[in-house]
């Protein structure tokens, strides 16, 4: 299997363990620890830890949560997913209690894999599109992941 492939693995494999089945702890063994990622809000801890923290946050909201992918481009060390996430949102998510509401957003993540691990990960989801589907924005917009910057 070429680099490329291998790393096209890891980014489905990215998809299903962590959005699809809520496993964070096989961060353990497909994120390195140091993992950049400058997109989680202030306070939040960084590398795995924070990473894992994203994925409990998600899967909390949204137990039913799935990310069907819809393209894959691998390219050097970068692996680009375009996902699709459907789910209902039943536990507490950021402030918001839960809605019972279905969401169906769009969003791309741009993975660097070395050495089989993930070494960044840059993404961008519809997030403005998500909260409108719950019917209301939480209190601290700057705490949401993915709309910070550090």
């Amino acid at each position: 299997m070429s680099t490329l492939e291998a790393n096209k693995a890891l980014a489905r494999r990215f998809y299903e363990e962590f959005w699809c089945k809520g496993n964070a702890e096989a961060a353990d063994a497909l994120v390195a620890e140091d993992v950049i990622q400058p997109q989680l809000p202030p306070g939040w801890p960084i590398g795995r830890e924070g990473f894992k923290q994203v994925v409990r946050l998600w899967r909390r909201g949204f137990p039913d949560m799935h990310e069907d992918i819809e393209l894959l481009v691998a390219e050097g060390d970068w692996v680009i997913g375009r996902f699709r996430l459907t789910g209902t949102h039943r536990g507490p998510f950021y402030d918001l209690e839960p809605t019972g509401r279905r969401v169906d957003i769009h969003g791309i993540d741009a993975l660097r894999i070395v050495d089989g691990r993930v070494v960044e990960w840059i993404y961008q989801e519809d997030t403005l599109g998500l909260f409108q589907q719950l019917g209301r924005m939480p209190g601290d917009v700057g705490g949401i992941a993915g709309t910070a910057a550090r």
